[in-house]
């Protein structure tokens, strides 16, 4: 962690900063503030009420929520995490963010704090001598909106719009190569691991790897910033960038991919046992994985656009499956050398909330690892093409799945439970009162 104080010491350029905190949307919910009233919120910390990270898409309060009126929408208290300040190199003038989580007035926790959430799972990894590793593979669409219709940027380089997906193309990247560029200056500037960059099968679609860390919190905090630097960065070179899950019918849409090992105290991975197939502990995790996967849909695909994306043989897991180096099935095994022996979920798409989607498959994975029981077979061959469970297939069957799981209360605090279902349940009236074209404006910004 940087001092705060002593960085906005360091970095007198700096004269606002922003104090934020993420909702259970993954939205950024906080203050602006000048940068000499600073050390106030380091010192002292901030309030806004325990509601504010339980709005909708839009932003407003949930009709039937305890947080608002029946309890006197009270405050909560904002303390800054241990991350301490990042700049903000999207914003024309030099800005930092202080990311802050939110604790009741007594000290406890917020339980309806999705980083708050993640923190829980990994005490429970602690108090077994565990720590998890984990990567992060986004992908996202660069799209000119100024239309009535989506389409591809015009080239910052030969000026011509093309329209066509191209897996792994050079050419495609260097027809951003600019935006790239800063993009990648800018991660370094936020200490965000970026690693390789690749074109993916959608209409300007691309994807990048954050690299394997052993701090999860740290993981979930970088995904979260990428995702607001990403979208930033993108208005300042004049298009739109956007993690929504399927921006476009006819093309593949985004997912979050996680990839993840476990050590002991040792620092050995306790998946790796010589050789391809694993140790008993990891197929144990897979098991946990695979148990929860139908309940924790919600958490994969937490928006009526997120179903777009779920379906058979575009690229996005339907069926609950594992097998070994296999990108048709849910969990994927990937080969290479047993020390880096590793499971990868599939699953998610690029409109999720980074704290809860770490905290739910690291949870379910401990989970796992707690009862010791084996997962079925691995599948071989086109997972689409089997006949295997399936998870939900529309949002509401995923809220109801959510709301009914006996396994979910084993992973996430009741009251965020409760807070989600409550928030999910108003925007899928909401959203249905909406033309789609209204529903990607909506979500085109602000997943």
């Amino acid at each position: 962690m940087n001092d705060p104080k002593s960085w906005l010491r360091k970095n007198p350029q700096v004269r606002t900063i922003r104090v934020a905190a993420s909702d259970l949307n993954g939205q950024p919910r906080g203050k602006r503030v000048p940068a000499r009233f600073a050390d106030k919120v380091v010192d002292d910390g901030t309030r806004f009420p325990l509601s504010v990270l339980n709005l909708d898409i839009w932003g407003e309060d949930i009709d039937d929520s305890p947080l608002v009126f029946e309890t006197g929408d009270r405050d909560g208290v904002l303390w800054p995490t241990e991350r301490g300040f990042v700049p903000m190199p999207w914003l024309e003038a030099p800005t930092a963010l202080l990311p802050i989580w939110m604790y009741r007035e007594d000290g406890r926790p917020f339980d309806g704090d999705p980083r708050h959430a993640l923190s829980s799972v990994l005490k429970r990894y602690r108090k077994k001598g565990l720590t998890p590793v984990v990567a992060i593979e986004l992908e996202f669409f660069l799209i000119d909106d100024s239309g009535k219709s989506l389409q591809v940027p015009i080239s910052p380089r030969s000026q011509k719009r093309r329209k066509a997906a191209e897996v792994m193309s050079i050419r495609a990247l260097d027809t951003f190569d600019i935006f790239f560029t800063d993009l990648y200056d800018a991660c370094e500037d936020m200490d965000i691991p970026a690693d390789t960059a690749i074109s993916e099968a959608g209409l300007g679609q691309f994807e990048l790897n954050l690299m394997h860390q052993p701090d999860a919190l740290r993981a979930a905090d970088d995904a979260w910033f990428f995702k607001m630097l990403v979208r930033g960065l993108a208005r300042r070179h004049g298009f739109a960038a956007s993690f929504m899950a399927k921006p476009y019918h006819d093309y593949p849409g985004s997912g979050m991919h996680v990839h993840f090992s476990v050590l002991d105290e040792e620092g050995n991975n306790i998946f790796d046992d010589g050789g391809p197939r694993g140790t008993d502990t990891m197929r144990h995790a897979v098991s946990g994985l695979m148990d929860a996967m139908h309940d924790s849909t919600l958490i994969f695909a937490p928006h009526l656009n997120s179903y777009d994306r779920l379906v058979p043989e575009n690229h996005a897991p339907c069926g609950i499956s594992w097998a070994y180096e296999n990108r048709t099935s849910a969990i994927r095994i990937p080969g290479g050398s047993p020390k880096g022996r590793r499971i990868e979920h599939r699953v998610a798409g690029g409109d999720v909330n980074p704290y809860l989607l770490l905290a739910t498959l690291l949870g379910a994975a401990l989970n796992g690892i707690e009862d010791g029981r084996e997962p079925p077979a691995p599948v071989t061959g086109n997972a689409y093409a089997q006949d295997l469970p399936l998870i939900p297939g529309t949002w509401g069957d995923a809220m109801d799945a959510f709301e009914q799981s006996e396994i979910m209360p084993r992973i996430l605090p009741e009251g965020l439970i409760r807070n989600l279902l409550l928030t999910k349940r108003q925007e899928l009236l909401y959203m249905s009162e909406l033309t789609p074209e209204e529903q990607v404006e909506i979500y085109l910004d602000t997943v």
